[in-house]
């Protein structure tokens, strides 16, 4: 059994596997899921031992050509990594998706066992919550691939953030679109997050 650490980390739910949109069966493992009545407006830093996760996704109406990004900080608000890549034509769920994904992946490749995710779309929030349906095949292709991956973890948890919290994931989801290949920076973040990376480390 997963442990509370802090109150204002919510409640655990223990998950049972999920029927989504009567097309098959998402096994959620369990989840912390938050508690609070209103999503963040602010950016907030994870406790010592955990990693934050912020994630992004981006669908250009103009093209549907989507990109994703994303950034872990520590406890201290510090920037640890940071991911971007154009992944074509999607769906905004389908970016958002592929972003939470991707970000798991560097935590488990990284050996980052406690993760604290949070995304700007409450519609994805909701759906790894069991609050809302997935809408397609390539959303629900990708929610069985997240669940995957969370037995790899020790401790994971899921927030949602409003846009003005979620500033620095969305700059990278931004880089991605001119992305010519995937990018990961490590230690040294680029210009274009700086200063949201500073205003949150002060604010968090």
């Amino acid at each position: 059994m997963l442990r509370v650490h802090r109150a204002d980390l919510g409640v655990l739910r223990r998950r049972s596997p999920v029927v989504v949109a009567g097309s098959g069966v998402v096994g959620w493992r369990s989840l912390r899921a938050f508690s609070s009545p209103s999503s963040a407006r602010t950016w907030r830093k994870p406790e010592a031992g955990w990693m934050k996760l912020n994630f992004d996704g981006s669908s250009k109406h103009s093209t549907g050509i989507a990109s994703i990004g994303g950034v872990y900080r520590n406890h201290d608000g510090a920037f640890v990594l940071g991911y971007a890549e154009r992944i074509g034509m999607a769906t905004s769920s389908v970016a958002e998706l592929a972003a939470l994904r991707r970000g798991l992946e560097l935590a488990v490749r990284n050996g980052w066992r406690r993760v604290w995710a949070e995304g700007d779309s409450k519609a994805v929030v909701d759906v790894v919550h069991d609050r809302a349906e997935v809408q397609s095949e390539e959303d629900l292709r990708l929610c069985r691939e997240i669940a995957a991956l969370l037995p790899l973890l020790d401790d994971m948890a899921v927030s949602h953030v409003h846009r003005g919290g979620n500033k620095v994931a969305h700059g990278f989801a931004e880089l991605g679109h001119r992305a010519a290949r995937p990018r990961v920076w490590r230690a040294a973040p680029p210009d274009k997050v700086l200063w949201f990376l500073r205003r949150d480390a002060d604010r968090g």
